[in-house]
């Protein structure tokens, strides 16, 4: 058993749960403890699959500054390090020399025969806090003893996709070619397109049912009015706070923060809503204080992360905030939604 202290869990989903913490023997140490065993039996093979990957990965990396250190590995799963940091949609780099410490990153990882996979998503890109470039959640790289033809389509994807968030964060320093190479998949991109995603799609929004947070609609728009009115006619809710997050499969659900007196409890809040049909919130999160903005009004750009279990981007958000913490804390610790998926239409608030 790796010396690790559970302080939260930051994630659950089909093939583990997430904890941050830190090492019993270094408390000042921060930490992150993926438990593939909380995995249901079904689909755990998969599960160690993916793990078994992030830690030959992880040991790959190990001494190149911007990854991830392996701590250890047990019967449960593996601990690393935490690598503090703000993800890509908050922190939206514009400055070039975050961008040329990430190609330098890229190439230190192609050197050690890493290829990451899963640079497309900004979450996965970090500004830490002395402006540098890290990269976390090696599940799906690939090692590779030979540096072959498919490990250099494989490193041709990584650079094209931080090409990509370069297009998103800072297009200004775009280059004509960045732009070619950018618009030039390599020809497994392609098949993947065609086929394989179709494939991925089908299996994660059906047999596993989530889906990757598109498909918003106008939920909060068209039903919000008639859920707040119900939630806030209950005894002692002073305020009530919607925003949105992914649904199982493809939609997007409404996630209720309702602020409240000390014993309104859930079952009345659920309760009000039971006149409204099918037009109520997914769910319903009773909390002490809403955190707020300085003319009074509700953070929604906070209360978007807490639904959608963005943790480290929250923490990113709320900072060294004393005040802000306080109240975030016991949202964040009450939260209802234990999946990460996201809803990309929130990131531009979010980063505001």
């Amino acid at each position: 058993m790796v010396d690790f202290v559970s302080q939260a869990v930051l994630k659950r989903d089909l093939f583990s749960e997430t904890h941050k913490g830190h090492l019993a023997s270094a408390p000042d140490v921060a930490a992150i403890r993926r438990v593939v065993t909380a995995a249901p039996a079904w689909t755990r093979p998969v599960a160690w699959a993916l793990a078994r990957r992030e830690i030959a990965a992880l040991a790959a990396v190990s001494g190149i500054e911007g990854t991830p250190r392996l701590f250890g590995v047990d019967r449960d799963g593996l601990v690393r390090a935490w690598t503090e940091g703000a993800p890509l949609h908050l922190a939206r780099p514009s400055d070039r020399q975050w961008y040329a410490d990430a190609f330098r990153l890229l190439r230190a990882l192609r050197r050690a025969g890493i290829t990451h996979n899963d640079l497309a998503k900004p979450q996965n890109w970090l500004m830490t806090p002395d402006g540098r470039a890290a990269v976390i959640d090696f599940q799906l790289a690939s090692r590779h003893r030979r540096r072959g033809r498919f490990f250099r389509l494989l490193a041709y994807e990584d650079f094209r996709h931080l090409l990509k968030q370069m297009r998103a964060f800072a297009p200004e320093l775009m280059t004509p070619t960045a732009r070619r190479i950018l618009a030039r998949r390599s020809l497994p991109s392609r098949i993947w397109m065609a086929t394989g995603k179709k494939v991925y799609n089908a299996a994660t929004r059906g047999l596993l049912r989530w889906s990757d947070g598109e498909g918003t609609h106008d939920r909060l728009d068209r039903e919000g009015p008639a859920i707040r009115q119900a939630l806030a006619s209950v005894a002692g809710v002073r305020d009530v706070a919607l925003t949105a997050y992914p649904l199982p499969r493809k939609g997007v659900g409404i996630y209720a923060f309702v602020e409240a007196a000390e014993g309104v409890s859930r079952e009345a809040l659920e309760g009000a809503q039971d006149r409204l049909g099918e037009a109520r919130a997914d769910l319903v999160q009773a909390v002490p204080a809403l955190p707020r903005a300085a003319d009074g009004a509700p953070r929604l750009d906070i209360l978007d992360l807490v639904a959608m279990n963005q943790i480290p981007a929250l923490n990113a958000l709320v900072g060294g905030d004393g005040a802000l913490a306080a109240t975030v804390t016991p949202i964040v610790a009450g939260r209802l939604n234990f999946s990460d998926r996201r809803i990309a239409r929130h990131e531009t608030r979010s980063a505001q």
